[in-house]
């Protein structure tokens, strides 16, 4: 008998409705549903509570090969989160390239490093480009970082993707105008976030 139909099973024996047991664990009715139909199953964590709710072993509601397998795919789902985390905060810490003296500027014939405020030794265009960069790094981060109720795991994707483009310009456009300071920090940024991809693409 498959989980779906088990649990179904204990639930009728036990006079409840979907509803009933969904508040009994803590959880919406719909996952309830989607237990029941086997279009999904429970976390570890709520496979616990119905164990203990029904005093039926974990064992009884899912075989061995199930478990190790639920197992793997939510170790694999924690691993992408902590890593989108890390992606995040990388590009939060994009603040750095404004607030940190990073950029030369030569005043009186002494070349001292300003933040991006101060910055006054290039174009216009270029402080323009400068500050609209890092800040689009901050605004994906935040996008990443947030718990954003209609950021699907779709859009968390098409995010990631802007974030790794972002991340590549800003460090060929800060080589290229000479922000030598700069450039290594988006560089160290821009590690962060790729090993933090690659981890996560591991964890399937």
């Amino acid at each position: 008998m498959e989980f779906g139909e088990k649990l179904q099973e204990l639930r009728k024996e036990k006079g409840l409705t979907q509803e009933e047991l969904a508040e009994s664990l803590y959880v919406s009715r719909t996952a309830v549903s989607k237990w029941e139909s086997g279009r999904g199953y429970p976390s570890i964590d709520s496979l616990k509570e119905i164990s203990a709710y029904f005093s039926v072993s974990i064992d009884e509601l899912l075989s061995g090969e199930k478990l190790i397998s639920l197992a793997e795919r939510e170790n694999g789902a924690n691993i992408r989160r902590v890593c989108d985390g890390l992606l995040g905060m990388a590009d939060v810490l994009a603040l750095m390239l404004i607030v940190l003296p990073l950029y030369p500027m030569t005043v009186d014939g002494q070349v001292y490093a300003v933040s991006l405020p101060m910055y006054q030794e290039t174009a216009a265009a270029i402080r323009a480009g400068y500050w609209a960069m890092d800040l689009l790094l901050v605004m994906l981060g935040l996008l990443k970082t947030l718990p954003l109720p209609w950021m699907t795991e779709k859009r968390q994707n098409a995010v990631t993707a802007c974030s790794m483009i972002a991340g590549v310009i800003a460090v060929l456009a800060l080589a290229l105008t000479r922000a030598p300071y700069a450039v290594t920090v988006a560089f160290l940024l821009l590690i962060v976030k790729g090993t933090a991809l690659l981890k996560a693409a591991k964890a399937g």
